[in-house]
C-alpha cells in the first residue's frame, strides 16, 4: 500500500534525523570537552609563567582570567548539551519504536495482500 509505504519512509526519515541529532550532540560535547582541557593547560601554563595561582590576586594574568571565564562557559554549555542529549536519545528511542511499528504494519499489509492474491488464484 502506498500510504503505508509513505508512512514507513516518513518514520524512517524521522528516526534517521533523531540519530543525526544525537551524533551531532555527542560530537559537540566531545569538542567542548577537548577545548576545556586545552584551556586548562593554557591556564596552568600562564599561572606557572606568572607564578601566581590565585585568581583573586591583583596581578593575576589577564589571559588566564579570560581563559577561566571561557572554560567555565564551555563547562556550562557541556552540561546543557548533556541534558539535550538525554532528551534527544529519548526521542531517538521513540522514533525507532514508531518505525518498527510502521514496518510491522506494512509487513502485515503485504502478508494480507499475498493471502488475497492466493485466494484469487485458487478461485480461477
Amino acid at each position: 500500500m502506498k500510504s503505508r509505504d509513505a508512512l514507513v519512509r516518513l518514520k524512517r526519515f524521522h528516526a534517521e534525523e533523531c540519530r543525526r541529532r544525537v551524533a551531532q550532540l555527542q560530537t559537540m560535547i566531545a569538542e567542548f570537552t577537548r577545548m576545556t582541557g586545552d584551556l586548562d593547560r593554557e591556564i596552568a601554563h600562564e599561572e606557572q609563567r606568572a607564578n601566581i595561582t590565585d585568581p583573586n590576586h591583583f596581578a593575576y594574568p589577564t589571559y588566564a582570567q579570560a581563559a577561566r571565564t571561557r572554560r567555565d562557559n564551555l563547562l556550562r554549555s557541556v552540561a546543557d548539551l548533556k541534558d539535550q542529549l538525554v532528551e534527544a536519545e529519548t526521542h531517538m528511542k521513540d522514533a525507532a519504536e514508531e518505525l518498527g511499528k510502521a514496518q510491522g504494519q506494512e509487513a502485515r499489509d503485504r502478508g494480507g495482500d499475498r493471502v488475497i492474491d492466493l485466494v484469487a488464484e485458487r478461485r480461477v
